[in-house]
């Protein structure tokens, strides 16, 4: 990590510290992996490039007739404070090769705008930009994409992220909501270990969001507005947790909020014993990492109502 002469003026540990240059400075870098084809899932990925929004889509080998039922869509956000990791990522890449083989599933995971330099509400507006998008292959003619129109039932859609990420796809589900001019249907929304604040001021949070305002901003802390969580706009929703991760207690909050509010979907929480903050990512081959994946899947086919046109 190259050092910068100037005078280090904020120091967030462990995302990014800022120069009195302006410059930004990331504790953490990571590898990018290329798209094309895996060879151990035997999933097909490609860039796709959505104004100043990119995604990466993953195709698995469909292994079934043109007259069986299409699979559902995951549309997946990344995690990272906000501020650090990428679409692009060697771990996100591998995570998500082998979350499209074992879910059948087509995925879009989206490559939104990091703070600081895009300050939040950036990452939800890119979100949303891409769900957009996703959105005009309901329209007449089809989108733009032919994986989309052709692999993928758009009346089953699934939010999906983990950490920072699970927080985004809250958000863009609940604006979704509001927006009322979807034509896809919102089956569920998928939850790993979710920054939902710290239950306290947070630093980082104050600085890559301008005029929040504060713990209780709904975008940070939804459990604290009812009249958001009743509103949520899908069937059913799996909150993952992990025994030690930091945020445990803010999973399960939200999933005991959601339990009590006015929604009239289904929740349902998975806990893996044992384990440390999205510790999937860093031990994908672990057994319970191969766990968590095959209860996400199990959830994405199992039958659910949906709920379309939100």
């Amino acid at each position: 990590m190259e050092s910068d002469p100037t005078q280090i003026t904020d120091d967030f540990p462990p995302f990014f510290r800022v120069h009195s240059s302006g410059r930004i400075e990331r504790y953490m870098n990571h590898e990018f992996a290329p798209a094309g084809h895996d060879p151990q899932t035997d999933v097909v990925s490609k860039d796709v490039a959505i104004s100043h929004v990119s995604v990466r889509l993953y195709l698995p080998n469909p292994k079934t007739s043109p007259s069986d039922p299409k699979p559902p869509l995951i549309f997946y956000i990344h995690g990272g404070g906000f501020c650090i990791e990428s679409a692009f990522s060697s771990s996100y890449h591998r995570h998500l090769n082998a979350l499209a083989s074992q879910s059948r599933s087509l995925v879009v995971s989206v490559e939104y705008r990091l703070a600081p330099e895009h300050p939040i509400p950036a990452c939800y507006d890119d979100s949303f930009a891409a769900l957009k998008w996703v959105d005009s292959h309901t329209r007449p003619g089809q989108g733009p994409d032919p994986w989309i129109n052709d692999h993928a039932d758009l009346q089953r859609v699934f939010l999906a992220g983990d950490s920072a990420g699970a927080n985004i796809a809250h958000n863009t589900l609940v604006r979704a909501r509001s927006d009322g001019r979807f034509g896809l249907g919102f089956s569920g929304l998928v939850l790993i270990h979710p920054f939902f604040g710290l239950g306290k001021p947070d630093r980082v949070w104050d600085y890559v969001c301008p005029g929040s305002a504060g713990p209780d901003d709904p975008r940070l802390h939804p459990m604290a507005h009812p009249d958001v969580l009743s509103g949520l706009g899908c069937g059913k929703v799996l909150v993952c947790v992990a025994e030690k991760d930091f945020l445990r207690s803010r999973g399960s909050s939200y999933y005991q909020s959601l339990k009590k509010s006015d929604w009239n979907g289904v929740v349902e929480i998975f806990e893996t014993p044992g384990e440390q903050h999205v510790f999937h990512l860093f031990n994908p081959t672990c057994d319970n990492a191969a766990s968590l994946l095959t209860r996400i899947a199990e959830f994405l086919n199992s039958g659910v109502r949906v709920l379309s046109h939100v």
